[in-house]
Protein backbone atom coordinates (compact mmCIF):
# COMPACT_ATOMS: atom_id res chain seq x y z
CA UNK A 1 0.00 0.00 0.00
CA UNK A 2 1.34 3.42 -0.99
CA UNK A 3 -0.19 5.94 1.40
CA UNK A 4 1.78 8.89 0.03
CA UNK A 5 0.78 8.21 -3.56
CA UNK A 6 -2.73 7.71 -2.24
CA UNK A 7 -4.95 5.09 -0.62
CA UNK A 8 -8.65 4.92 0.23
CA UNK A 9 -9.40 3.34 3.61
CA UNK A 10 -12.93 2.35 4.63
CA UNK A 11 -13.28 2.44 8.39
CA UNK A 12 -16.05 1.99 10.98
CA UNK A 13 -16.16 5.13 13.12
CA UNK A 14 -16.47 4.16 16.79
CA UNK A 15 -19.10 5.67 19.09
CA UNK A 16 -18.12 8.99 20.74
CA UNK A 17 -15.18 9.58 18.40
CA UNK A 18 -15.37 12.72 16.29
CA UNK A 19 -14.55 12.42 12.60
CA UNK A 20 -11.53 14.63 13.34
CA UNK A 21 -10.37 12.19 16.06
CA UNK A 22 -10.43 9.32 13.57
CA UNK A 23 -8.50 11.21 10.91
CA UNK A 24 -5.95 12.50 13.43
CA UNK A 25 -5.32 9.04 14.89
CA UNK A 26 -4.79 7.50 11.47
CA UNK A 27 -2.56 10.37 10.29
CA UNK A 28 -0.39 10.04 13.41
CA UNK A 29 -0.18 6.25 13.02
CA UNK A 30 0.68 6.43 9.31
CA UNK A 31 3.35 9.08 9.82
CA UNK A 32 4.90 6.98 12.58
CA UNK A 33 4.66 3.78 10.53
CA UNK A 34 6.11 5.35 7.38
CA UNK A 35 8.65 7.41 9.33
CA UNK A 36 7.57 10.63 7.64
CA UNK A 37 6.78 14.03 9.16
CA UNK A 38 3.84 15.03 6.97
CA UNK A 39 1.00 13.20 5.22
CA UNK A 40 -2.28 14.43 3.78
CA UNK A 41 -5.24 12.60 5.30
CA UNK A 42 -8.90 13.57 4.96
CA UNK A 43 -12.38 12.10 5.20
CA UNK A 44 -15.51 12.09 3.04
CA UNK A 45 -18.62 12.94 5.03
CA UNK A 46 -18.60 13.96 8.70
CA UNK A 47 -20.33 11.82 11.32
CA UNK A 48 -21.48 13.23 14.66
CA UNK A 49 -19.71 11.87 17.76
CA UNK A 50 -22.79 9.84 18.74
CA UNK A 51 -23.05 8.28 15.27
CA UNK A 52 -21.15 5.20 14.12
CA UNK A 53 -20.52 3.50 10.82
CA UNK A 54 -18.92 3.93 7.42
CA UNK A 55 -16.24 6.56 7.00
CA UNK A 56 -14.05 6.85 3.92
CA UNK A 57 -10.53 8.07 4.70
CA UNK A 58 -8.26 9.23 1.87
CA UNK A 59 -4.50 9.65 2.07
CA UNK A 60 -1.91 11.40 -0.05
CA UNK A 61 -2.99 12.18 -3.59
CA UNK A 62 -6.22 10.23 -3.08
CA UNK A 63 -7.53 13.18 -1.01
CA UNK A 64 -8.42 14.69 -4.42
CA UNK A 65 -11.17 12.04 -4.60
CA UNK A 66 -12.91 13.20 -1.39
CA UNK A 67 -15.48 15.35 -3.22
CA UNK A 68 -16.42 12.37 -5.39
CA UNK A 69 -17.18 10.25 -2.34
CA UNK A 70 -19.01 13.08 -0.55
CA UNK A 71 -21.54 13.40 -3.37
CA UNK A 72 -22.40 9.70 -3.34
CA UNK A 73 -25.67 8.47 -1.84
CA UNK A 74 -25.56 7.53 1.84
CA UNK A 75 -27.62 5.04 3.85
CA UNK A 76 -28.34 5.26 7.58
CA UNK A 77 -30.12 3.28 10.26
CA UNK A 78 -31.73 5.89 12.53
CA UNK A 79 -33.42 5.19 15.86
CA UNK A 80 -35.81 7.91 17.00
CA UNK A 81 -37.48 8.40 20.36
CA UNK A 82 -40.86 10.04 19.96
CA UNK A 83 -42.45 12.38 22.49
CA UNK A 84 -39.38 14.40 23.48
CA UNK A 85 -36.77 16.72 21.99
CA UNK A 86 -33.28 17.95 22.81
CA UNK A 87 -31.55 21.16 21.60
CA UNK A 88 -29.08 19.07 19.56
CA UNK A 89 -31.79 16.68 18.27
CA UNK A 90 -29.81 13.73 19.66
CA UNK A 91 -28.43 12.51 23.01
CA UNK A 92 -25.59 15.04 23.17
CA UNK A 93 -27.79 17.39 25.21
CA UNK A 94 -30.56 16.64 27.76
CA UNK A 95 -34.28 16.65 26.95
CA UNK A 96 -35.71 20.17 26.83
CA UNK A 97 -39.35 19.46 25.95
CA UNK A 98 -41.84 16.60 26.09
CA UNK A 99 -44.94 16.06 23.96
CA UNK A 100 -47.89 13.67 23.78
CA UNK A 101 -47.12 10.61 21.68
CA UNK A 102 -49.86 8.10 22.60
CA UNK A 103 -51.82 9.11 19.47
CA UNK A 104 -49.05 7.89 17.15
CA UNK A 105 -50.11 4.65 15.46
CA UNK A 106 -48.68 2.47 12.72
CA UNK A 107 -51.28 3.91 10.35
CA UNK A 108 -50.18 7.47 11.14
CA UNK A 109 -46.54 6.56 10.60
CA UNK A 110 -47.44 4.93 7.27
CA UNK A 111 -49.15 8.17 6.23
CA UNK A 112 -46.41 10.55 7.37
CA UNK A 113 -43.14 8.82 6.42
CA UNK A 114 -43.75 8.79 2.61
CA UNK A 115 -44.17 12.59 2.65
CA UNK A 116 -40.42 12.89 3.35
CA UNK A 117 -39.39 10.95 0.24
CA UNK A 118 -38.13 12.97 -2.73
CA UNK A 119 -36.91 16.58 -2.74
CA UNK A 120 -37.40 18.28 0.61
CA UNK A 121 -36.28 21.53 2.23
CA UNK A 122 -34.47 21.07 5.52
CA UNK A 123 -33.22 23.57 8.09
CA UNK A 124 -29.92 22.28 9.57
CA UNK A 125 -29.61 21.87 13.36
CA UNK A 126 -28.35 24.90 15.27
CA UNK A 127 -25.84 22.52 16.87
CA UNK A 128 -24.04 21.85 13.58
CA UNK A 129 -20.89 22.85 11.74
CA UNK A 130 -22.81 25.00 9.24
CA UNK A 131 -21.05 28.35 8.88
CA UNK A 132 -22.86 31.64 9.51
CA UNK A 133 -20.81 34.79 8.88
CA UNK A 134 -17.62 32.74 9.04
CA UNK A 135 -18.48 31.11 12.36
CA UNK A 136 -19.83 27.61 13.11
CA UNK A 137 -23.50 27.50 14.10
CA UNK A 138 -22.71 25.37 17.17
CA UNK A 139 -20.41 28.12 18.47
CA UNK A 140 -23.32 30.57 18.47
CA UNK A 141 -25.55 27.94 20.11
CA UNK A 142 -23.05 27.22 22.89
CA UNK A 143 -22.76 30.94 23.57
CA UNK A 144 -26.56 31.10 23.96
CA UNK A 145 -26.94 33.28 20.86
CA UNK A 146 -29.75 32.82 18.39
CA UNK A 147 -28.82 32.24 14.77
CA UNK A 148 -31.04 31.82 11.73
CA UNK A 149 -30.07 28.98 9.41
CA UNK A 150 -31.35 28.84 5.85
CA UNK A 151 -33.21 25.78 4.61
CA UNK A 152 -31.47 23.57 2.07
CA UNK A 153 -32.88 21.49 -0.77
CA UNK A 154 -31.89 17.83 -0.53
CA UNK A 155 -33.11 14.44 -1.68
CA UNK A 156 -34.41 11.52 0.37
CA UNK A 157 -34.38 8.49 -1.92
CA UNK A 158 -35.87 5.95 0.49
CA UNK A 159 -37.26 5.71 4.01
CA UNK A 160 -38.17 2.29 5.34
CA UNK A 161 -39.78 1.64 8.72
CA UNK A 162 -37.71 -1.18 10.21
CA UNK A 163 -39.37 -1.32 13.64
CA UNK A 164 -41.96 0.61 15.61
CA UNK A 165 -42.59 0.05 19.30
CA UNK A 166 -43.96 3.26 20.77
CA UNK A 167 -42.17 5.52 21.59
CA UNK A 168 -39.22 4.14 19.57
CA UNK A 169 -39.16 4.28 15.77
CA UNK A 170 -36.36 2.70 13.74
CA UNK A 171 -35.83 3.81 10.13
CA UNK A 172 -33.55 3.03 7.20
CA UNK A 173 -32.84 6.23 5.28
CA UNK A 174 -31.14 6.60 1.89
CA UNK A 175 -30.32 10.22 1.14
CA UNK A 176 -28.16 12.80 -0.60
CA UNK A 177 -25.15 14.76 0.59
CA UNK A 178 -25.95 17.41 3.18
CA UNK A 179 -28.82 15.58 4.87
CA UNK A 180 -28.89 15.94 8.65
CA UNK A 181 -30.60 12.84 10.03
CA UNK A 182 -31.00 14.66 13.36
CA UNK A 183 -33.00 17.36 11.58
CA UNK A 184 -35.01 14.69 9.78
CA UNK A 185 -35.89 13.21 13.20
CA UNK A 186 -37.03 16.66 14.35
CA UNK A 187 -39.21 17.13 11.28
CA UNK A 188 -40.73 13.65 11.47
CA UNK A 189 -41.60 14.23 15.12
CA UNK A 190 -43.37 17.49 14.24
CA UNK A 191 -45.20 15.88 11.32
CA UNK A 192 -46.48 13.21 13.71
CA UNK A 193 -47.90 15.92 15.97
CA UNK A 194 -45.27 15.31 18.64
CA UNK A 195 -41.51 15.67 19.02
CA UNK A 196 -38.58 13.36 18.38
CA UNK A 197 -34.83 13.06 18.79
CA UNK A 198 -32.19 10.55 17.73
CA UNK A 199 -31.10 7.91 20.22
CA UNK A 200 -29.00 5.96 17.72
CA UNK A 201 -27.48 6.51 14.27
CA UNK A 202 -25.31 4.28 12.10
CA UNK A 203 -24.17 5.03 8.57
CA UNK A 204 -24.35 1.72 6.76
CA UNK A 205 -23.29 2.76 3.27
CA UNK A 206 -21.56 5.45 1.20
CA UNK A 207 -22.03 4.74 -2.50
CA UNK A 208 -21.04 1.09 -2.92
CA UNK A 209 -19.03 0.94 0.33
CA UNK A 210 -20.91 -0.98 3.02
CA UNK A 211 -20.20 -1.71 6.69
CA UNK A 212 -18.85 -5.16 5.83
CA UNK A 213 -16.22 -3.48 3.64
CA UNK A 214 -14.87 -1.43 6.55
CA UNK A 215 -11.99 -1.93 8.94
CA UNK A 216 -12.53 -1.90 12.68
CA UNK A 217 -10.11 0.81 13.83
CA UNK A 218 -8.14 -1.50 16.16
CA UNK A 219 -7.73 -4.11 13.42
CA UNK A 220 -6.56 -1.44 10.97
CA UNK A 221 -3.96 -0.16 13.46
CA UNK A 222 -2.71 -3.75 13.92
CA UNK A 223 -2.54 -4.16 10.14
CA UNK A 224 -0.48 -1.00 9.78
CA UNK A 225 1.95 -2.41 12.35
CA UNK A 226 2.19 -5.61 10.31
CA UNK A 227 3.06 -3.82 7.08
CA UNK A 228 5.41 -1.27 8.67
CA UNK A 229 8.97 -1.27 7.27
CA UNK A 230 11.28 -3.26 9.56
Amino acid sequence: MDFVEGEVLCVRKPLEWTSFNLVSKLRWKLQKTLKIKKLKVGHAGTLDPLATGVMIICTGKATKRIDTFQYQTKEYIATLKLGSTTPSFDLELPIDNTYPFEHITTDLIDQVIPTFIGEIWQVPPVYSAVKVDGKRAYDYAREGKEVELKSRLLVIDEIEVMDFQLPVLKLRVVCSKGTYIRALARDIGEALGSGAHLIGLERTRIGDVKLDDCWQIDRLIDHLDEIAPK
